[in-house]
C-alpha cells in the first residue's frame, strides 16, 4: 500500500515538472543550451554505444562540454539544510552546466521514478532550473533524455 502510493505520488510531481517544462521556455538561451547540451551526449552515445559505466560517459561528456566551451563542473557537491544545519557532503551532482542544468548520467536497464526524484531534489537544494537525466543504456540516447524544469 504505502510503497504503492509513495511511487504514485513520486510519479504525479515528475510529470507535473515535465509537463512545466514545456511551458518553461521563455529563456532562449537556456533553451539553445539544454539543446546543446544533448547534441554533444548524442555525440558521446555514437561513439561509443550503451553498455558501459556510468563514470565512463560522465568523463566523455564533461570533455566534450568542454571542448565546446560551455563551463561545465564535475561532482559537485550539494549541500542540504536541516532544520538550519547545513550538511555539507550530502549529494553529488554528476555535472552541472554554467551553474544553471545539472546533467545526471545513468546506465540503467530502465530509468524509475526515484531516479527522476532524485534529479528533482538535487535541482531543488541547487537552485538550478533545468536538469537532464541522461541514460546512456538505451540504443538510441534520445529514448533515454529526461528534462526536468524547476
Amino acid at each position: 500500500g504505502f510503497v504503492l502510493e509513495a511511487g504514485a505520488l513520486i510519479q504525479h510531481r515528475v510529470e507535473a515538472r515535465e509537463a512545466r517544462h514545456r511551458e518553461e521556455e521563455s529563456d532562449p538561451a537556456l533553451h539553445e543550451m539544454t539543446r546543446q547540451i544533448i547534441g554533444l551526449g548524442m555525440e558521446v552515445h555514437r561513439h561509443l554505444g550503451a553498455g558501459l559505466l556510468e563514470s565512463v560517459y560522465e568523463a566523455c561528456l564533461y570533455a566534450e562540454l568542454q571542448r565546446n566551451g560551455l563551463a561545465v563542473q564535475r561532482q559537485v557537491r550539494i549541500p542540504l539544510i536541516y532544520k538550519g544545519l547545513r550538511l555539507p557532503l550530502a549529494y553529488s551532482a554528476d555535472l552541472i552546466v554554467a551553474g544553471s542544468v545539472i546533467l545526471e548520467i545513468k546506465s540503467v536497464e530502465i530509468v524509475l521514478p526515484v531516479h527522476k526524484a532524485q534529479l528533482l531534489t538535487y535541482l531543488r537544494l541547487s537552485g538550478c532550473r533545468i536538469g537532464l537525466l541522461m541514460n546512456f543504456n538505451e540504443p538510441l540516447l534520445k529514448n533515454g533524455i529526461h528534462r526536468l524544469a524547476m
